[in-house]
């Protein structure tokens, strides 16, 4: 197998330069993946971008079931990946951008390791609805499980809404996705492992599991309510969360 130094340039010039790159021929464990992700973002830091906490994937337990896994992956969230709610991304930057309705959690406190959902709530600062712009990097949109992880777990950009309280129930909120002003995904934040906050709980864990605790100020991206929809220049997209308000962009060529 190339090294692992090999694997992340590859990747992170196919991110950087949104520019499709063959499957991966290498089989890799999902250790191996994780630190080749790790590699890849290394790069990132060095030209600059500070980790602004991690995103969550397939919080969803029949995503889970048809991939034949038992975990989440998760992926790290950069400042240069964050769009600002209302804001523009340029088509051109991204290979096969792709969208979906999340929620996202802000810290106050440090969250590490095992703990309780009641605890982990206690470590946040605030919600709110959010937008996460998926993008694979590779070629004809073909992947393994571990190729996904490679790849930052497909993570490119996020956009999000206003801030509320976490003190209301996440458990059950209803979450319209609109492109165009034409509702594309209606869906629940329980779908989101019955409850956003379980995602959290595991991303304290995986985060501390691979050396990088979950630190005040970070944001968690819970993972996806719903299917992700493709992206297409024009397109507006806007996402309505029950109780927590809204957020959007737009896509130009």
């Amino acid at each position: 197998m190339p090294e692992t130094t090999e694997i992340a340039a590859r990747l992170d010039d196919a991110a950087r330069y949104a520019r499709a790159t063959a499957q991966l021929a290498e089989p890799l464990t999902i250790e191996q993946a994780y630190r080749v992700q790790a590699a890849s973002l290394g790069r990132r830091y060095a030209r600059g971008e500070q980790r602004v906490g991690i995103k969550m994937g397939f919080t969803s337990r029949a995503k889970m079931a048809q991939m034949g896994i038992d975990e989440m992956i998760w992926g790290r969230l950069t400042d240069a990946m964050l769009v600002e709610d209302g804001g523009i991304i340029r088509f051109d930057n991204y290979v096969h951008p792709r969208v979906e309705p999340e929620i996202a959690f802000l810290l106050k406190a440090p969250l590490g390791g095992s703990l309780s959902p009641p605890a982990a709530l206690a470590a946040v600062e605030a919600v709110a609805p959010a937008l996460e712009i998926i993008d694979s990097r590779y070629e004809n949109f073909k992947f393994s499980l571990t190729d996904v992880v490679a790849d930052n777990s497909s993570s490119s950009s996020f956009v999000i809404g206003p801030w509320a309280s976490p003190t209301q129930d996440l458990s059950n909120l209803g979450m319209i996705m609109e492109i165009d002003g034409v509702a594309r995904q209606i869906g629940s934040s329980a779908a989101i492992l019955g409850n956003p906050i379980r995602s959290l709980v595991a991303a304290a864990r995986l985060a501390a599991a691979a050396g990088e605790p979950l630190r005040a100020g970070d944001i968690v991206m819970a993972g996806g309510a719903t299917a992700a929809e493709a992206l297409a220049i024009g397109n507006r997209v806007r996402l309505e969360v029950q109780r927590l308000g809204r957020v959007e962009f737009s896509v130009h060529g």
